[in-house]
C-alpha cells in the first residue's frame, strides 16, 4: 500500500504543488483558451514520465498503466483549469498578472494537486492494479469543457471518476459530497418581445414591449410558485431587461436575459415548454409576440451512490478525524463534471480551503494547505477504486 501521508507531509512536493498553484494563478486563462496552462501540464508530465495526449491547443488526457495484475479497469480523476473574467483584489504577492482575469473558482490548484497527484501515483504504479485517467480539462467556467473532452477518449473505458472543487466557506481539512443530485442544471434563456412603436402620448397607436417585457419578467416567476413540485427547488433569474429608446416613445422592442437552476430530471424537462408558454400568451394580452431561446449547457450534477461510496472510505483513511468528512449542501451552482457522470459512476466532492469569501469573489484567498488534503484524497480513491471494480470483475 501506498503511504500517502509520507507524500502529502513531504515538503519538497508540497513545495513544488504550490509552485506550480502560484504560476497557474498568476497567469489565468479563459475557457477553451488554456495552452499556456496546458504546455504547463505537458512539461511536468513528461518530468514524471507520464505518457499523455492532447486534447486540441487545449486540455490533456494521460494515462498511468499500474503493474500490479492486469486489470483493465480505470479510475477517472478530473482537474478543470480555465480561470474567470474578473479583477482579482487579493493583493496577493503572486496575484494575477493580467488585468480583468482571475482564478477565482480555485482550478488553479485543482490542476496543481492533480500534477501532484498523478506523480504520486507515478511512482507508485507498481501498487495499481489497473489504470488511472488523468483528465486536465479547459472551459469548465462556459460549461462546455467536458463534452470538448469526450471524443477524445476521456471517458472510454473509465469504471469509477472523482471530481473535486474547492469549498472556501469550510475549514481546511475538511471533505464533503452528498448521494444523488449535487449542483444543479443551468439554462441560460433569451427572449426578445416585438410590438409597435408609437408617440409616448398616443399609447393606443402601438403595442407597447416595454409593458409586455416586464411583465414577462414578473410572470416567469410563476414557473416556480405554479409550474413544479413545491418540494421541488427551482431558480428563475432575468439578469438582463432592456426595452425602448426614448422616454416619449412607446416601445417596439424588448429583450430578457436570464438563467433557471434546478436539480430534478422533470423540473428541468419542464422550463423550455414553459417558458416558451408563458412569454408567448403574455404577450400577446399586450398585442406583443416573443421569441424563446433556451440554451441547455450543463445537466443537474448527480453523484453515484457506489462512487460516493468509495470517496467516502477513502476519505475516512486520508483525513485527521472521520467527522471531518461530511455531507455538502445543494448548491444552485452549475458544473460540467455533469457531463461525465453520464458515463460511468463518478462523484464531487468539495474540499474545504477556508477561502474567507466565496467563489467568484474578486477576493477569495484559497488556503494552499487544503491542498494536503485533496492530493490525499484523489489518491486513495484511486486505490480504493480500482480495489473495487477489480473485485467486482472477479465476480
Amino acid at each position: 500500500m501506498i503511504d500517502i501521508r509520507k507524500y502529502t507531509d513531504n515538503e519538497e512536493i508540497f513545495a513544488e504543488a504550490v509552485s506550480l498553484r502560484r504560476k497557474i494563478h498568476s497567469h489565468p486563462e479563459i475557457g477553451m483558451d488554456c495552452k499556456k496552462t496546458t504546455d504547463l501540464i505537458c512539461r511536468h508530465l513528461e518530468k514524471y514520465n507520464i505518457p499523455y495526449r492532447r486534447t486540441g491547443e487545449a486540455g490533456v488526457i494521460a494515462d498511468i498503466k499500474g503493474t500490479k495484475g492486469s486489470s483493465d479497469s480505470i479510475v477517472m480523476l478530473r482537474a478543470d483549469m480555465d480561470a474567470l473574467n474578473l479583477e482579482e483584489k487579493t493583493g496577493l504577492a503572486y496575484a494575477s498578472e493580467i488585468p480583468g482575469r482571475m482564478h477565482a473558482c480555485g482550478h488553479d490548484l485543482h490542476t496543481a494537486m492533480l500534477l501532484t497527484t498523478a506523480r504520486i501515483l507515478m511512482e507508485n504504479r507498481n501498487e495499481l492494479e489497473g489504470s488511472v485517467r488523468l483528465l486536465f480539462q479547459p472551459a469548465e467556467e462556459i460549461g462546455t469543457g467536458a463534452d470538448y473532452m469526450l471524443p477524445f477518449g476521456a471517458m472510454d473505458g473509465v469504471g469509477l471518476g472523482l471530481g473535486i472543487h474547492m469549498d472556501p466557506l469550510s475549514p481546511v481539512g475538511t471533505l464533503k459530497s452528498r448521494i444523488g443530485p449535487d449542483w444543479a442544471a443551468v439554462d441560460r434563456f433569451y427572449i426578445k418581445i416585438h410590438g409597435s412603436g408609437a408617440h409616448g402620448a398616443t399609447p393606443h397607436k402601438g403595442s407597447d414591449a416595454a409593458i409586455a417585457t416586464a411583465s414577462i419578467a414578473m410572470n416567469l416567476q410563476t414557473m416556480v410558485s405554479r409550474e413544479c413540485d413545491p418540494m421541488k427547488p427551482l431558480v428563475v433569474t432575468i439578469g438582463k431587461m432592456t426595452a425602448g429608446t426614448a422616454f416619449n416613445i412607446i416601445a417596439s422592442e424588448g429583450y430578457l436575459e436570464g438563467t433557471c437552476r434546478s436539480f430534478d430530471e422533470d423540473v428541468w424537462q419542464m422550463i423550455p415548454g414553459a417558458m416558451e408558454r408563458i412569454a408567448r400568451h403574455t404577450a400577446e394580452s399586450f398585442r406583443c409576440t416573443a421569441e424563446v431561446k433556451v440554451d441547455r449547457p450543463i445537466k443537474p450534477l448527480v453523484n453515484s451512490e457506489f462512487a460516493y461510496n468509495v470517496l467516502k472510505k477513502a476519505a475516512l483513511k486520508v483525513l485527521d478525524d472521520p467527522a471531518l468528512f461530511g455531507e455538502c449542501k445543494q448548491e444552485m451552482i452549475g458544473e460540467d463534471f455533469a457531463v461525465y457522470t453520464e458515463h460511468a459512476p463518478c462523484v464531487f466532492a468539495h474540499l474545504g480551503c477556508d477561502g474567507g469569501y466565496p467563489l467568484h469573489s474578486n477576493y477569495v484567498n484559497f488556503n494552499e494547505e487544503a491542498m494536503r488534503t485533496g492530493i490525499g484524497a484523489e489518491v486513495q480513491f484511486v486505490l480504493e477504486g480500482l480495489d473495487t471494480l477489480n473485485r467486482i470483475e472477479r465476480v
